[in-house]
């Protein structure tokens, strides 16, 4: 098992320490981590001009309309109907990355070890459904999930329920939507990691008697950690910013944060708690980028190895 422990190690990009035994390895200097960062300044003015600038201008508008201060803010967090809001919206993103993550794992997993022109048929499935019309694959689940709808009505003539199940209109048809069009998003990089994945590495745990439970979850899972963390920031970060399945599926009663950003600006001209909470969503998504640059071990702000 030993032997595999190390496979995983020097698959993972772990030092093996080279010179003298018991020396660290040198550590990059912070010049050397940054070493051609001038060629990103078309890059930086890019998005200085269209990044930046405008996020200046929404924070500018949530602390200085309808007056200067954080009046905005306090309401978005004091008012019960606005925290409603925002638990709908946090809490429907982390159900939606924990159902696609269950989902997406057995499905890249799949990809990857049916022969070479079946896995390529089930991507492109995959690349299919992610290619459709977003508001084609939403209406779809509506006439799916309603009252009259064929799930209803298969459950009801196999005698499993007596009366319609309410799916749409409410949370629930949400995450059914919200997580079948997500699913493309972390089966990608799931998939790109297992294929890069050294079978010689897992073929060592098996040699060394590991069973194929233990093989998993000490040897496979950990190798697929990058492509696992990235693709759930990635659904969760666009679960919290999504629109038109939530508005089809959801309704008035159930709404979730960009739902609650439109109303405010075009029903009610509240610019000021629109920015606010357009700046929250901004924040959020700043901070689950910089986490993820922090797992990256080539990025400058990453841990130095």
């Amino acid at each position: 098992m030993k032997v595999a422990i190390n496979a995983l190690h020097n698959a993972q990009g772990a030092p093996t320490g080279t010179g003298a035994p018991g020396t660290a390895p040198r550590r990059a200097s912070l010049s050397q981590r940054w070493k051609g960062s001038r060629n990103l300044l078309p890059a930086l003015l890019f998005l200085g001009l269209f990044f930046f600038a405008p996020l200046v201008g929404l924070l500018l508008r949530g602390v200085l309309e309808p007056t200067p201060g954080l009046g905005n803010y306090e309401q978005l967090f004091a008012n019960s109907a606005y925290a409603r809001v925002l638990f709908n919206t946090f809490s429907v993103a982390g159900v939606v990355t924990l159902i696609s993550v269950l989902l997406g794992f057995p499905l890249a997993w799949a990809i990857t070890l049916v022969p070479k022109g079946w896995g390529r048929w089930l991507l492109n499935i995959v690349l299919l459904s992610m290619w459709t019309s977003l508001l084609a694959r939403t209406y779809s689940w509506l006439v799916l999930l309603q009252s009259s709808g064929v799930i209803n009505k298969a459950l009801m003539a196999m005698g499993i329920i007596d009366a319609p199940l309410e799916m749409v209109h409410n949370l629930t048809g949400v995450v059914i939507g919200m997580s079948y069009i997500m699913i493309p998003f972390i089966v990608l990089p799931l998939q790109a990691t297992m294929q890069a994945i050294d079978p010689m590495v897992l073929q060592a745990g098996s040699i060394c008697g590991a069973s194929p439970w233990t093989n998993f979850w000490k040897v496979f899972l950990p190798l697929c950690r990058s492509g696992l963390f990235s693709g759930a920031l990635m659904v969760f970060v666009m679960s919290l910013g999504y629109y038109v399945t939530p508005a089809l599926l959801g309704g008035a009663q159930n709404m979730m944060l960009p739902e609650f950003i439109i109303q405010q600006v075009q029903s009610f001209l509240n610019w000021g708690l629109a920015s606010a909470a357009a700046a929250l969503l901004v924040a959020i998504t700043l901070v689950l980028f910089y986490l993820y640059l922090k797992l990256q071990p080539e990025s400058p702000v990453g841990n130095p190895r």
